[in-house]
């Protein structure tokens, strides 16, 4: 091959190379999108409050710590139905037998005893009432508590709600960033939701009824969607 016509080859060469990386390297890396996020909150005050509350109870022997707790327990048991919880609201959640030593004893532990515990979960679907039961589980005897959960019972339609509003935010600002662009909305390609983050500390609110303070606060349920919207010129 002669100079003359290596050098035409070496041109068209180039040429092709230059126009490859010019060209585009699919059909879809022509679309354009615009993605936003979405959110929108709730607040509202729970309605339900589960509590779990027991008796723990000594005896020198298994047999005598259980009557004991036995006794006691049955008395918790009453005062709880009294205040107008319903059976299927009351769950026994925890019942332990345990030997208890003399942790100060060099070579072989001593019993001392056997300690019971019996605890039971309660559901109150009126929050008002709280206080009033605690109240009334303690004078009876209870003398174990592990906790007690706030509960919004109709959390799923406040969640739609959420939702809702949620995407009407998502569609206000892809119209802001489309107008500053000056381009157009088009249909939405597609829509995902976030996964939900846990409540804010709640705004308290106190309620109290005899000795027993309690506070239900507020909670704040929360909804995100990221959405993608075509946009047109």
């Amino acid at each position: 091959m002669n100079m003359l016509l290596k050098g035409r080859f070496r041109h068209l060469v180039y040429g092709a190379v230059i126009a490859a990386t010019l060209s585009p390297l699919s059909a879809g890396a022509t679309d354009k999108f615009v993605t936003v996020t979405g959110e929108a909150t709730v607040a509202v005050a729970p309605d339900m409050a589960v509590i779990r509350v027991g008796v723990t109870s000594q005896g020198k022997t298994a047999h005598e710590a259980s009557d004991a707790n036995s006794r006691q327990m049955t008395k918790v048991l009453a005062a709880i139905k009294d205040a107008g919880i319903a059976d299927r609201d009351v769950q026994t959640s925890r019942l332990s037998l345990q030997p208890q030593y003399d942790p100060n004893k060099n070579g072989t532990a001593r019993l001392l005893g056997f300690q019971v515990t019996n605890q039971v979960t309660i559901k109150i679907r009126e929050t008002d009432k709280l206080p009033v039961i605690l109240d009334r589980a303690i004078a009876a005897g209870a003398n174990e508590m592990s906790g007690i959960e706030f509960v919004v019972s109709e959390q799923s339609k406040l969640l739609d709600q959420a939702r809702d509003d949620a995407v009407a935010d998502a569609h206000r600002k892809a119209e802001l960033y489309a107008k500053a662009a000056g381009v157009k909305l088009g249909r939405v390609v597609s829509i995902s939701e976030e996964g939900s983050s846990p409540p804010p500390r709640p705004v308290m609110q106190a309620m109290r009824a005899g000795a027993v303070p309690v506070a239900p606060g507020e909670q704040t349920l929360r909804a995100a969607v990221t959405v993608s919207y075509d946009i047109t010129y």
